[in-house]
């Protein structure tokens, strides 16, 4: 019976000494890291993780060093932004020469106009005002501007020349938005005629002596002919008879 009552009184101890030590065990241990705060957000690094946008980056990045205006103001601004990325395919399908036949204005337009200045959901395309402005809206004179339709979760973009839908979204966390796209988006401003340049002025016509005049060569009178002369003749003639007449009266 004592032994009984023993063991009750150890287990008792025992319990007692747990729960006196596990705080302080508790406040020993090492707490967990915070998260680290995350760093400036990179476009060029979004793309190249999704793995199929070479030909996208490099015109960002070599071409017309757009990536750094876009990474400047997306972490300046509190409006965010919206990339649509072509794919390598989207540009293999051009034509033969589409991006070597652009001006290094043209192929910076190119790029701008594939950047919204504001953050846009998917479900906030399908409600925007047509045309929307991109980047590249002003340069120009030219409207540069996108249009979206669909439905859903569907959402399409055209610029007038191209139409394609908006698919995978690499990013749609605020203040960046970056959405696939499997065509590239040419401006419909590329494809419009431009105006006939102005015909030069004539050229001055001058002279030796004067830059302002030109020179002109006076008329020479026409010859006489036989009759001509015959008959100033005969008023030669008829003119002394008169003077002498005039003598003798």
């Amino acid at each position: 019976m004592a032994y009984t009552h023993l063991s009750l009184i150890l287990l008792s101890l025992t319990s007692s000494l747990l729960f006196l030590l596990t705080p302080q065990v508790q406040a020993q241990s090492p707490s967990a890291p915070a998260p680290a705060p995350s760093g400036p957000i990179n476009i060029t690094a979004i793309l190249d993780k999704g793995g199929q946008y070479t030909i996208f980056i490099r015109l960002l990045t070599q071409a017309t060093q757009v990536a750094s205006q876009i990474n400047n103001q997306l972490n300046s601004s509190t409006e965010g932004m919206t990339v649509f990325a072509p794919t390598d395919n989207a540009f293999n399908n051009l034509p033969a020469g589409t991006l070597n036949d652009l001006s290094t204005q043209q192929q910076i337009q190119l790029v701008l106009y594939h950047v919204l200045p504001k953050y846009y959901s998917l479900a906030n395309l399908l409600t925007v005002s047509n045309p929307v402005r991109t980047q590249a809206t002003g340069q120009d004179g030219g409207v540069f501007g996108l249009n979206f339709t669909g439905q859903a979760n569907q959402v399409n973009v055209s610029t007038g020349v191209v139409e394609t839908q908006v698919n995978n979204a690499l990013r749609q966390d605020f203040p960046l938005a970056v959405y696939q796209v499997d065509k590239v988006l040419l401006p419909l401003e590329f494809t419009e005629a431009k105006p006939p340049a102005a015909a030069p002025p004539p050229a001055n016509t001058t002279t030796a002596g004067d830059s302002n005049t030109t020179k002109t060569t006076a008329a020479e009178p026409p010859a006489l002919n036989d009759s001509g002369r015959m008959t100033a003749g005969l008023g030669l003639v008829a003119g002394v008879g008169l003077f002498c007449m005039g003598l003798l009266s």
